[in-house]
């Protein structure tokens, strides 16, 4: 006999379990962003590297999200104005649906510091880092920026002093400029890698073993990215058409600043050099997605041109900058891709929303007292982030646990950290012999039916 269908079910109930099953959805296209990351990063590094880079991606979600419900959830709650909240205390399916909502995008913020540190990082250092990372410094992030009764909410000290609340929809400054500042701040700390720099301050390029990874990568993530911005937006609601249109423009927002984004960083990487650089291309999509995060619900059309094509077009310069000038080793280019990116678009909220434009008409007391309010949340964030993870790796450096010994870094972390080769059958010694057969003594190998010859 058939079971009462969902008519004949009270509609509130058919509300939230539409509700919880789309929460569900787009925390499973969050989590996959970290397929993204893997091969991003992989593909950026060095072949000797990959391995490592791919180990600290499964553990940053591994023993990052164990740490997030165990400690990270309630200090978010607390730092909120809600109290100390664990994810283990929940008494409800809402209240655990949340919870792992909450922690795909603390583990976002934590994964992006890993291609800052690539190549030199001390797996134990990286590892102990992410445990507080996600314990406290992101809770507080997310605790002072996302209640109303936090730090920079409309209720809160700064909120309330400033006039208006710091607005972040999806994370550009809390997830993303925060991941950003984190691995810069990281990096500096570390020192580059070997031969990355010269005595008169010129830099070499590393060039990554894999462009596909790279771009395969930023394509996963982009389509993640959906779940991150449009995911956020849809909640269903009977009585609310706001949310409709709401979730339209995020949509349109996120596409129209992703494919500017790209756009924007070609053109400059044109202008500068003559060519159009592919990794420039593909990190400039990610830039755009990144700027467009903390804004997209309540940017114009021509906002999302001007935000994503900002965005990208920032990317190139950064880079050169932090790497000429501030002569620190980003190897995944993770300040000018999530840091400085985000902080662009979190700052130009005012400037580019509908509240701010009547016809053609500006706003100007809205775009002034918005602005102080971006500013100020990202003045608050980016000094926590710089000072806590300062603090942190500057102890593991103090301690001779931030950077793996010289010959390691040469040798690679592949075999120091992990004792494996992740290309076996291209390594110097060619002693990885996949079809059986035996090795040549000038490097060739024999096939196991001709080992007679």
């Amino acid at each position: 006999m058939l079971e009462p269908t969902a008519l004949q079910t009270d509609t509130q109930t058919l509300i939230d379990a539409i509700n919880n099953m789309w929460i569900l959805v787009v925390t499973f296209l969050i989590f996959f962003m970290h397929a993204g990351f893997a091969m991003l990063e992989a593909g950026q590094v060095r072949s000797k590297n990959v391995s490592n880079q791919l180990t600290k991606n499964l553990l940053t979600w591994s023993i990052g999200v164990t740490v997030f419900f165990l400690i990270g959830a309630g200090v978010d709650s607390l730092v909120g104005g809600a109290g100390f909240s664990p994810a283990f205390a929940a008494e409800s399916a809402a209240d655990w649906i949340g919870w792992l909502y909450g922690a795909v995008f603390a583990m976002t913020a934590a994964t992006i510091v890993s291609g800052a540190v690539a190549g030199r990082a001390k797996l134990r250092a990286y590892v102990t880092y992410t445990i507080l990372l996600a314990a406290v410094i992101y809770p507080v992030v997310s605790g002072m920026a996302w209640y109303a009764t936090g730090l920079l909410g409309a209720d809160g000290a700064v909120g309330s002093a400033v006039g208006m609340a710091f607005t972040d929809f999806a994370g550009g400054t809390v997830v993303h400029a925060m991941g950003g500042i984190a691995g810069l701040t990281a990096a500096w700390v570390l020192g580059p890698r070997i031969g990355r720099f010269n005595d008169d301050g010129s830099a070499n390029v590393i060039p990554g073993h894999s462009m596909t990874f790279a771009v395969l990568g930023t394509l996963m993530l982009a389509f993640g990215w959906y779940g991150f911005n449009v995911g956020t937006s849809a909640i269903f609601n009977t009585e609310n058409a706001f949310l409709a249109d709401q979730l339209g423009r995020v949509a349109m927002t996120t596409t129209i600043a992703m494919a500017c984004g790209a756009m924007g960083a070609g053109l400059v990487a044109w202008a500068k050099t003559g060519k159009v650089d592919t990794l420039y291309v593909a990190n400039g999509l990610l830039a755009g997605l990144v700027g467009i995060t903390a804004i997209p619900h309540t940017t114009t059309w021509w906002g999302a041109f001007l935000v994503g094509g900002l965005a990208g077009a920032q990317l190139p310069v950064v880079f050169s900058f932090v790497e000429k000038r501030l002569n620190i080793d980003d190897v995944c280019a993770v300040f000018p891709v999530h840091g400085s990116a985000g902080v662009l678009g979190t700052l130009m909220y005012s400037f580019v929303a509908t509240e701010a434009w009547n016809g053609f008409t500006p706003d100007v007391g809205f775009m002034i007292e918005g602005f102080i309010a971006q500013f100020a949340g990202v003045a608050i964030i980016a000094a926590w982030t710089v000072l806590t993870t300062g603090l942190i790796w500057g102890a593991f450096k103090a301690l001779g646990q931030a950077r793996v010994s010289r010959e390691h870094e040469q040798e690679g972390l592949d075999g120091s950290e992990h004792g494996i080769e992740t290309y076996p059958e291209f390594g110097d010694e060619g002693t990885a012999v996949a079809d059986g057969g035996t090795v040549r003594t000038d490097g060739g190998v024999v096939p196991a039916d001709r080992r007679s010859d």
